[in-house]
């Protein structure tokens, strides 16, 4: 069996109702700043110009195995994408890669934009 076979073969219903594979908005909220979170946004160039994130390492889905060298090993990888979609495919390929901490975030950019509006960046920023 290779690795995204093993990969694959722990998604079951357990792994998936556990929720450890995930992090909320409330979760990225905390993580941010905490060095030991690498926040990894797999979405296209174009879709980078028009909405950054300025705590996030740009690396789009499509280059993510040419550019694998640039993520450490040792921090908790957190992916996301604009439809969640990719984030949940770059979340699966580095597991089957040897990155043992990985998160996908389960939230849309709707909500990851709503998180930096000015009453919850003042809560965020306040603690």
């Amino acid at each position: 069996m290779n690795e995204l076979d093993q990969t694959l073969a722990a998604m079951d219903f357990d792994f998936l109702g556990n929720g450890e594979h995930a992090m909320s908005v409330d979760g990225m909220r905390k993580a941010i700043g905490n060095e030991h979170f690498l926040f990894l946004d797999v979405r296209a160039d174009k879709e980078k110009e028009y909405c950054d994130f300025p705590f996030t390492k740009h690396i789009p889905l499509h280059e993510l195995p040419s550019r694998l060298d640039e993520l450490p090993k040792d921090k908790c990888i957190i992916a996301f994408c604009s439809s969640i979609f990719r984030g949940a495919v770059a979340y699966t390929y580095l597991r089957a890669n040897g990155y043992a901490e990985v998160k996908g975030l389960a939230a849309t950019m709707e909500e990851m934009v709503g998180a930096f509006k000015p009453g919850p960046l003042t809560k965020m920023q306040a603690s």
